[in-house]
């Protein structure tokens, strides 16, 4: 199976030794993303809502470049630093997963990085 890496400008870089998302076969895997704003690189702050809605535009953007969408989510999981967020988190994912919403796991973890309140990673098919 050919594997292809996923980049664009129209979300964060990587922080680290990771890629965006990887094309394998008619699979995406994107790699967790947190509320950076891509234009400038810096951190949103701002409560739980504010940073999820940057995080699935983000989540969005490098779908758009392999080739998917959010539609064709199969699979998130949705890092916390707190579950009271749940509601909040929930409010703003159903805005973008209106239509058959994809599997999800959702759990709360000590500390993400630069210290946001989430992070979210997804599978999507493509092609």
């Amino acid at each position: 199976m050919k594997k292809m890496v996923i980049s664009t400008k129209a979300a964060p870089a990587a922080i680290g030794p990771y890629s965006q998302a990887i094309k394998a076969g008619n699979l995406v895997f994107v790699s967790g993303q947190i509320p950076i704003i891509p234009e400038t690189g810096e951190t949103l702050h701002g409560d739980a809502a504010v940073q999820t809605r940057q995080v699935l535009n983000n989540l969005r953007n490098i779908l758009d470049a392999a080739g998917a969408s959010l539609d064709k989510v199969v699979k998130t999981t949705i890092f916390m630093k707190d579950l009271n967020d749940y509601a909040a988190v929930n409010d703003v994912y159903k805005e973008f997963f209106q239509n058959e919403p994809p599997a999800r796991a959702a759990v709360q973890v000590s500390r993400l990085p630069k210290d946001v309140a989430i992070e979210i990673e997804a599978i999507a098919t493509a092609g």
